[in-house]
């Protein structure tokens, strides 16, 4: 059996992922002037508002770099970890692994792509019920980055428990 190469869906989706990241980032930033409407944002519907937001750390606020030397150490990080999930995906045979890996790999380089420029990552999007917010204001890098990982997770659980009963039958 010939093993099928899943190297250009893995980089299509990353490319597909940063692109879009950074399309929008720029629509907020310039078209809708977000960051001028400062906490008023935008309403687009009356759980989701576009907001502007400045995100120096990592997500949910952890290592915040408040000097230009814990900046470049966050993107020397994140360069580190991009580059390990980049290698995991070129190594990976498995298809949705492939996909789910690209989708980390594109949101990944969107937000270091955004700290390198401007010292930040631009978050823009506001998910609320009423006072209650189930996650801090994020972005479409994050987004991809959050259902890669759930999806890797997902297909790891499920595929070891398969596995395993597989297993305890013979």
């Amino acid at each position: 059996m010939v093993a099928v190469n899943h190297r250009p869906l893995g980089l299509t989706v990353a490319i597909v992922t940063l692109a879009l990241d950074q399309l929008i980032k720029y629509t907020v930033t310039y078209p809708l002037a977000l960051k001028s409407r400062m906490d008023e944002g935008i309403e687009l519907l009356p759980i989701f508002r576009l907001r502007w937001l400045e995100n120096r750390g990592v997500s949910m606020g952890f290592l915040h770099a408040s000097t230009d030397m814990m900046r470049w150490l966050l993107v020397g990080m994140t360069i580190l970890i991009a580059t390990f999930v980049g290698v995991w995906m070129w190594r990976e045979k498995a298809r949705q692994d492939v996909a789910a890996l690209g989708l980390v790999l594109g949101g990944a380089i969107g937000n270091i792509v955004d700290r390198v420029r401007l010292g930040y990552v631009i978050d823009y999007a506001d998910l609320h019920f009423g006072e209650w917010r189930p996650f801090l204001i994020f972005n479409l890098a994050d987004a991809a980055i959050t259902i890669g990982v759930l999806i890797l997770l997902a297909r790891a659980l499920l595929l070891r428990e398969k596995g395993a009963k597989t297993e305890s039958l013979n």
